[in-house]
């Protein structure tokens, strides 16, 4: 098409005296020597240079996964069609919309992470924190974490991540681990045990059914403090609570 030069296909930066010579030809290709036209190749070919390129991204954010709002991409131009083509090609995985993670570096990330980071406030409670403390039997097969934000649920590469809302007032009792590139909040083993009565109560109807969740009391009884246990059930307020938690107790 008349008025396009073709930009180099390696997308690497372009030097000086490549933008003279490559604004000299679009002269010459388009038949005339305007300066508006060479001003405009220009301006185009600068544009071309500040979209970020892979390996610059690779440069740019230091951990082994990112979001399209990380301040480090601040200044830079990442296209929607690159990270796509990357998605493609394999380098990158899609955690959610605009939250990715390099799949160089996937055996680096542990999926305690992902589920704090792609749905922000958010901790590790519940069945997760129960298999994790020995508190139940069962294997599970989700990443099942609490929030003050609305129910959610997530598939990735790194598994199954699901949201359970609770009541911004309750959204405490949990510690911060840090790893190596990042960090991932977990219930204490008292709130664990507190959110699941919580947000399973009306399930909980007899005690058939609180059997039935098959809770391993003795784990329970060597990792509970019965004090802080107390304390955070009458945080709660839920008198028909009572009955279950207290059952853990005995």
């Amino acid at each position: 098409m008349a008025g396009r030069i073709p930009l180099p296909e390696n997308g690497k930066n372009l030097r000086r005296s490549d933008l003279e010579d490559l604004i000299l030809k679009s002269s010459l290709f388009t038949g005339c020597n305007s300066n508006r036209n060479s001003l405009l190749t220009f301006h185009y070919i600068i544009n071309y240079n500040k979209i970020m390129k892979y390996d610059n991204l690779i440069k740019t954010i230091k951990a082994p996964y990112f979001s399209r709002s990380d301040i480090l991409l601040n200044g830079q131009k990442l296209l929607d069609y690159q990270i796509s083509l990357w998605v493609r090609k394999g380098n990158l995985l899609r955690l959610k919309n605009g939250m990715y993670a390099f799949a160089k570096d996937k055996e680096k990330i542990k999926g305690e992470e992902i589920a704090t980071f792609i749905y922000e406030p958010s901790y590790l409670s519940m069945e997760s924190a129960l298999a994790w403390y020995g508190f139940i039997p069962e294997m599970v097969y989700a990443y099942v974490s609490v929030t003050a934000r609305i129910n959610r649920k997530f598939t990735n590469n790194f598994g199954t991540f699901l949201y359970r809302h609770i009541k911004a007032e309750l959204f405490w009792g949990y510690t911060e681990t840090k790893t190596e590139h990042g960090h991932y909040l977990l219930a204490e083993p008292e709130k664990a045990l507190l959110d699941y009565l919580y947000l399973n109560l009306s399930k909980i109807r007899n005690e058939a059914d609180f059997a039935n969740i098959r809770f391993n009391m003795d784990a329970i009884k060597e990792k509970i403090d019965a004090d802080k246990f107390l304390k955070y059930l009458s945080g709660f307020g839920v008198k028909k609570m009572k009955i279950w938690a207290l059952r853990c107790l005995q």
